[in-house]
């Protein structure tokens, strides 16, 4: 990735989670590079895995396969772990993922009860927190992928930032089977299963009470609907994120009082987990 392209999508991140209404002010946000004890956790965790535990990570294997070994990074390999350490730094009992995280939480716990068993009681155990009505998003041209911005092509991503009429002309493009009927069924119309599933989770109505509503009528309409549904979502929360971009100073106050704030926390954890496995402590000048 570009490195002005990376700083820009960051702070884009940073903005997008305050649109949606996560409150600077009661919760802690940063950038992950800014607090290093993340990396170091990191690598104590990745001395108790097996390299088969970690190569059995399905994200691995899909996106190796993709790519082939020798373009495939050892980053990518030893990612699950950084997130395990992600988690267990700050203690987290609960962490709310997407169905296809689930793994990954498995990993996190697997490895903290395997630490918490060599090394005696630190580091806790979390669980995961998947919300079932909205769990998987998948790819509006591949629905059988999850939604991702590192997909090949942007053209099967919604982008809260993006224009409404980019979206919309997205969402009519979406990949369907040759039926008519606008009925979920994962396994036979995974295209109107995952259409269903957004314009539910964005507009609060059950996917039977949308069934019903378009018993009548084709794909072309439940499409535009989804794309009507999308846009009245996500217009007043991307003119919010736009606004907070335009004060990027802001932004970069934000994020270094949440690193002071999560270091406080991080520094604990490292200093009991290295306590735990016997290294030595530096000395205080």
């Amino acid at each position: 990735t570009d490195p002005a392209v990376l700083r820009r999508r960051t702070l884009a991140s940073v903005a997008q989670l305050i649109a949606l209404g996560v409150d600077p002010q009661k919760c802690t946000l940063f950038i992950q590079s800014h607090v290093p004890e993340h990396n170091q956790l990191a690598w104590v965790l990745e001395c108790l895995t097996g390299f088969g535990e970690a190569g059995r990570m399905t994200q691995f294997k899909d996106k190796s396969q993709k790519s082939g070994s020798d373009r495939t990074v050892v980053g990518l390999f030893t990612y699950p772990i950084l997130q395990a350490a992600d988690i267990m730094l700050y203690q987290a009992n609960l962490v709310p993922v997407g169905e296809d995280q689930r793994q990954h939480i498995e990993l996190t716990r697997d490895l903290g009860e395997r630490f918490n068993s060599r090394f005696g009681a630190t580091l806790t155990i979390p669980e995961a927190y998947i919300l079932k009505s909205a769990a998987k998003i998948n790819d509006l041209q591949d629905p059988l992928a999850k939604m991702s911005k590192s997909a090949a092509s942007n053209s099967g991503v919604i982008d809260i930032l993006d224009n409404p009429d980019i979206n919309a002309k997205k969402i009519k493009s979406a990949v369907t089977d040759t039926g008519k009927e606008v009925v979920f069924d994962e396994k036979n119309k995974p295209g109107i299963s995952n259409l269903l599933t957004i314009h539910s989770a964005l507009s609060g109505k059950t996917i039977a009470d949308i069934e019903n509503s378009f018993a009548h009528k084709g794909y072309g309409d439940f499409k535009s609907e989804v794309a009507d549904v999308v846009a009245t979502y996500f217009t007043p929360i991307r003119k919010k994120a736009e606004e907070l971009l335009a004060d990027s100073q802001g932004l970069q106050k934000i994020l270094a009082e949440g690193a002071d704030k999560a270091r406080a926390v991080a520094s604990a954890t490292l200093a009991s987990a290295y306590d735990a496995i016997g290294l030595v402590p530096p000395r205080k000048r």
